[in-house]
């Protein structure tokens, strides 16, 4: 997830306090990014274009595995001539 996206979902979680504490929003806020970012570093998650190149790996690995497969396929059964 991205820096401003934590900004954007600390300063929702703020706007949507109540007036009466609208004087500390500033540092509220800062809080709730602080909580959030925190949060997602233990996640351990992966950014999207990590994701992307994970599965474009994959499906190499599985045209690749398919193709081995053929192969040995041909090899232990060979067509009668």
């Amino acid at each position: 997830m991205d820096i401003r996206s934590i900004d954007d979902l600390a300063r929702k979680l703020s706007a949507s306090l109540p007036e009466s504490v609208a004087l500390m929003k500033a540092d509220l806020e800062h809080n709730f990014k602080s909580v959030l970012q925190s949060a997602l570093t233990r996640m351990d998650l992966v950014s999207r274009q990590e994701f992307d190149v994970q599965v474009a790996l994959l499906n190499r690995v599985r045209t690749q595995l398919s193709q081995l497969e053929q192969r040995l396929a041909a090899i232990e059964h060979p067509k009668p001539e």
